[in-house]
């Protein structure tokens, strides 16, 4: 079995892999003051819920937006797994060409993710992450990646029109009955969730057309992909363990 971890800014996305299929995957928040026992002893808390066995696991690899958190995961590997984990970054066999002005700028998230997409639907393809920040990464029809944008996430969004005016109030995301509000709160849900919505139809309509590829497939994924997708015209598919699944390719190329 394969364990790979998908570390972001607020979580931690956890898959367990056998015979490349994914048995099971987990979420834990992304604390930055945990220790690397206090992450081992959740994730085995994980693997006997699920009945699954620790020492079966062959191979761990990591993607980690959160440098601080390196050693600890890597000193977590190293105690619970008796494995040393690897980590997306400077020197790993990509199998994708890069062609971005410095490959080491680009995030190993968005690296898995494009890396899963192509490999699931073999077509040019946009990536829309909605995490923390939204991320448009594009990969061509010969597999490579080409580069992408980086916007506001969804909830940054939204605490910002919060925090940067007076009288707004903290409102809860979710899809209002109609984009013509007609109180405060509902106003700033259609703002949000339709705006954003429109923001995201327009980038990857602009970018089939830099790309030439007008049936580019667009796949969502993160945490807030359910719910802008389902408002966008030009979202296809909505893979939200894509991340896993890039990571355990990556795997495969560096095992």
């Amino acid at each position: 079995m394969v364990f790979v971890m998908d570390v972001g800014n607020m979580n931690i996305k956890c898959g367990l892999f056998k015979n490349k299929a994914l048995s099971a995957s987990w979420r834990v928040s992304a604390d930055r003051i945990r220790t690397a026992d206090e992450y081992g002893m959740l994730i085995m808390q994980f693997f006997q819920y699920g009945q699954y066995d620790m020492d079966e696991v062959e191979g761990i690899i990591i993607s980690s937006v959160i440098p601080s958190l390196n050693y600890t995961l890597e000193h977590m590997c190293q105690m619970y797994f008796k494995k040393e984990a690897l980590f997306v970054g400077p020197g790993i066999k990509t199998g994708m060409n890069i062609r971005y002005e410095n490959p080491k700028d680009l995030g190993p998230d968005r690296l898995a993710t494009a890396i899963g997409a192509y490999d699931i639907y073999k077509l040019p393809c946009i990536v829309v992450d909605f995490g923390t920040a939204t991320t448009f990464s594009c990969v061509d029809a010969g597999g490579d990646f080409l580069g992408g944008a980086i916007c506001p996430g969804v909830k940054i969004s939204a605490d910002a029109l919060v925090s940067q005016t007076a009288r707004l109030p903290k409102i809860e995301l979710f899809k209002p009955p109609r984009v013509i509000a007609r109180n405060t709160v509902g106003g700033m849900q259609s703002g949000i969730i339709f705006g954003y919505a429109g923001m995201v139809d327009t980038m990857i309509e602009r970018m089939r057309e830099e790309m030439g590829e007008s049936e580019a497939k667009a796949v969502a994924t993160g945490g807030m992909a359910n719910l802008i997708s389902s408002e966008t015209k030009n979202i296809e598919a909505v893979e939200s363990r894509l991340s896993l699944f890039g990571l355990r390719i990556l795997y495969e190329r560096n095992r």
